[in-house]
Order: structure tokens, then C-alpha cells, then sequence
């Protein structure tokens, strides 16, 4: 990480509410903790989230503050913070080091708090990120209600949680859609997270090709990579790697993952995997084996998802990405970031909330 002392290095947990329950493939989420590690030098605060996942992040579990606080106290005893690439065994925490280290490299920054950024179009309020709309697991009112309210705003990209609910009832829901809208006016994802078993999944792949579906994410559970790699080979649909990825960091181990799975593309949640430089590693991987991919939030704030758009502008794909829009929390943090149509964009002409930042940066670290 780039020199800069003296530091102190800090951490503090920020609790959200949801607006409503979301149903996740991990159960339902009333309300998401999230921890913002702060690095303060020379009367400036340099901003990382490390928005760690109950039972899907490797490192969640009881003892996740005491890691945090070890590595702090280390990090201030030897005024050294660890890279990113250092503590890939906690990915989230790895994460958010690596945004205050890009934080600290980017020289146009105003103000006291400082935050990850890349000098690019869509930092400089030049071009929007196109975005899919989320469709979130739930009874099949719900799901309609949203699918009504994505298409309304625009959106030409709609990817749904499906494997929640009656199976009948969410083909039923694609069906509607696809009766109203064909492959080429909008496109429909899939996500299943692991709800299928190796023994029928292909048949619902089967059934979902008919609709003109874009691709599935994680049809069945990870670590099942024989049978992934058969899916692959078989699947009339596109195949996309999500939770596959998380926990696997070392090099061979990812060559081989992808050299036997095979898969089309490549889900990047940079929270889950240890940062942006990991990502790119499997992006280096993926290039020579055709295998495409594109960037996702994980139920960020507004501060990771922030950071995750920043990289997506910076990687400048042309496909909608699967960035969240942070509206789903009642007390989400205040960024200039905003929806417009089916594009996210930062606003020039909005600001961070600083006062905000001061009151969080004021209360208890851990």
C-alpha cells in the first residue's frame, strides 16, 4: 500500500434497515451490518467497506470483529497496512483495504473523507453504467409488483432470483414477460443460486431455453465441479459462475476451476472474492478460454457499491452489470450516485454527504 504515516487504522460497524424483507438465497434479510474501515492521516479520513456476508462470506462467523481488530492493531503497531492480495483469506476485509489504498492513489480528490475513484468517463459524470433490474425472491405478487415497476423505468436487462418459490408459478412469471417482450427488445438473466440438483437440472434449463433466457447464474450448488462442467457442456442456456468462485484464491486452483467447468461467463463480486486485483485474476484466466464475465454488488452500502462502480466504469463493459441501486435500505449511506433509465451515473452536481461521514467516523470504533 502506498506510504503514508503516521496513520491510524479504524473500523466501525453500520447496521441497515431494509425497506422490506428481501429474500436471499441465504434465508431472509430484515436488516444488513456492514463494517467501514477508515485510515486516517494528516486530518484526512480514507474510506473502505467491507460489507461481509452472513453464511456466504468465508470469514463471517462470531470471531469476524476479533480478525478485524487483530489486523488492525497490527496495521497501527507497525504502521504498515496489509495489501489486499496479503489477506485473501478474508475476502471483504481484503476488499475494503484495497479501496483505501486506490483511495489514497487518486490525486483529484476535495474535502476530508476520501473515497475509491478512477479517473474515468463515468467518474467524471461523462457516461452512465448500464445496469440489469433485480427481480428479488418472494411470493409471486411481489415478484410481479417489480417486474412491473423494472420494466416501467426503462429497463432492457431484468435478471431474476428464481429456485424461491413454486417452480410452475416462476416460469409462469417469465412466461409473462417474454408474452409482452421478446429476447431482442429485452433480455432476461437468471439466477438460481444453487436451487437446482445435478439430477434435473438440465430439464429447467430445458424449460427456461424456451423463454429466450440470457444466462443463469449458479444453477447448482458450488463445488460440484464435475457435474457443472457436464451442465456446461449440455446446457441450451448460458452458464454463469457465482458462488463457484468464493473461497478459491490461488492461482492453480482457479486455472483449474475454469479449465474443467468450462463455463460461459464469469460473476465478479469483488466483497466476496478479496478486491478488484483478484477479480482481474480470474479476468486474465477467462480471456483465453472465451469465457466472459461482468461485475456485482453484494448488498453493499452505498459506499461499496460506489467503489464496485468505479471499477465497472473503469473496466468500460458494454453489457448491463449487475450493480445495485442501494435503494433497498431505509438508511443507506448519501452518495451522488443515482438511477437514470437503466444506467447508473455519478452526479457532478450532487454531493457526498459529509456530515454524515463526520458522525460516522465520530462514533465508537470497535
Amino acid at each position: 500500500m502506498a506510504r503514508i504515516s503516521p496513520f491510524t487504522l479504524s473500523a466501525r460497524q453500520y447496521d441497515m434497515n431494509l425497506k422490506r424483507p428481501a429474500g436471499t438465497s441465504r434465508g431472509i434479510l430484515h436488516q444488513k451490518s456492514t463494517y467501514f474501515i477508515c485510515l486516517e492521516s494528516q486530518n484526512k479520513v480514507y474510506w473502505g467497506e467491507a460489507g461481509v456476508f452472513p453464511n456466504l462470506s468465508p470469514e463471517a462467523g462470531p470471531d469476524f470483529e476479533q480478525k478485524l481488530n487483530e489486523l488492525i492493531t497490527e496495521a497501527n503497531a507497525h504502521q504498515y497496512v496489509p495489501k489486499a492480495s496479503e489477506c485473501q483469506h478474508l475476502p471483504s476485509i481484503a476488499f475494503a483495504l484495497e479501496q483505501i489504498e486506490i483511495a489514497l492513489s487518486y490525486s483529484h480528490h476535495a474535502g476530508k473523507h476520501r473515497f475509491c475513484s478512477y479517473d474515468t468517463p463515468y467518474n467524471q459524470s461523462k457516461m452512465g453504467i448500464p445496469i440489469n433490474g433485480l427481480i428479488w425472491m418472494g411470493d409471486a405478487v411481489f415478484m410481479q409488483e417489480q417486474i412491473d415497476n423494472k420494466l416501467d423505468q426503462g429497463f432492457s436487462c431484468l435478471k431474476m432470483k428464481i429456485g424461491a418459490i413454486d417452480w410452475a408459478k416462476e416460469i409462469e412469471l417469465l412466461k409473462g414477460i417474454r408474452s409482452r417482450y421478446s429476447a431482442e427488445t429485452l433480455t432476461l438473466r437468471v439466477d438460481a443460486n444453487g436451487a437446482f440438483v445435478p439430477n434435473n437440472a438440465l430439464s429447467k434449463l430445458e424449460e427456461l431455453s424456451r423463454l429466450d433466457i440470457h444466462s443463469i447464474e449458479q444453477p447448482i450448488r458450488q463445488g460440484q465441479w464435475d457435474a457443472m462442467a457436464t451442465l456446461c457442456k449440455q446446457s441450451p442456456i448460458p452458464i454463469a459462475l457465482d458462488e463457484e468462485l468464493i473461497g478459491v484464491t490461488k492461482l492453480k486452483d482457479k486455472k483449474d476451476l475454469l479449465q474443467t467447468i468450462q463455463p460461459h461467463y464469469l460473476i465478479f463480486k469483488p466483497t466476496l472474492l478479496g478486491g478488484f486485483e483478484a477479480c482481474e485474476e480470474w479476468i486474465r484466466i477467462a480471456k483465453p478460454l472465451s469465457i466472459d464475465y461482468w461485475p456485482t454488488s453484494a448488498l453493499e452500502s452505498n459506499l461499496g457499491l460506489h467503489a464496485i462502480a468505479q471499477w465497472a466504469g473503469y473496466l468500460n463493459l458494454s453489457i448491463p452489470q449487475g450493480l445495485g441501486t442501494g435503494g433497498m435500505y431505509v438508511d443507506n449511506i448519501t452518495t451522488p450516485l443515482v438511477i437514470q433509465g437503466e444506467d447508473l451515473w455519478l452526479r457532478d452536481t450532487l454531493s457526498w454527504d459529509s456530515q454524515q461521514f463526520d458522525s460516522i467516523y465520530a462514533s465508537p470504533s470497535l
